[in-house]
């Protein structure tokens, strides 16, 4: 076998693997518009939510995974070490080595509600649903993230670690 023939082999299962956690994940997402979703009750201090919500674990793995992915799409508006995706943004801060440079409770608060830190971003607050605009009817009420995805993601996040 040829390299390229290899790269070509490595290329295919990368893009096969990403679309398949794609494919879990809306599936995940279509799942949860069918059921309420409850917003966890949390504590700021000191500009953090220092306990996780709900009292959860989070999953490094799934967190990467709704990162990527179209649930989180953190990728729209962050370049990250996500290297199998094609595009990444520019618009918020690149996350490379981001658990280097906040708490666990410091990126919890800014995924849940960055507004509470700074009410003029354009960040989503992924465990909120009070006081938002233009929110289609269907999907008010609910959080784009439930808690337990808040938890895998900032557990993914808290990996990002500078070497």
């Amino acid at each position: 076998m040829t390299e390229a023939s290899l790269a070509i082999i490595v290329t295919i299962v990368r893009r096969v693997t990403s679309l398949w956690v794609a494919a879990i994940t809306m599936s995940l997402s279509l799942a949860s518009l069918s059921q309420p979703q409850p917003v966890a009750s949390y504590e700021i201090v000191d500009d953090a939510i220092e306990r996780p919500l709900y009292g959860l674990v989070g999953d490094a793995g799934r967190g990467r995974a709704i990162a990527a992915g179209r649930q989180g799409n953190c990728l729209a508006c962050h370049a990250m070490p996500i290297p199998e995706e094609g595009f990444h943004g520019n618009v918020g801060p690149d996350l490379t080595g981001v658990g280097s440079r906040y708490s666990a409770g410091e990126l919890r608060l800014r995924l849940v509600d960055g507004m509470a830190l700074n009410p003029d971003t354009i960040m989503p607050s992924f465990h909120r649903v009070e006081g938002l605009h233009r929110v289609k009817p269907e999907l008010r009420g609910r959080p784009i993230l439930n808690a337990q995805q808040v938890e895998d993601v900032v557990a993914y996040l808290m990996t990002l670690t500078e070497d």
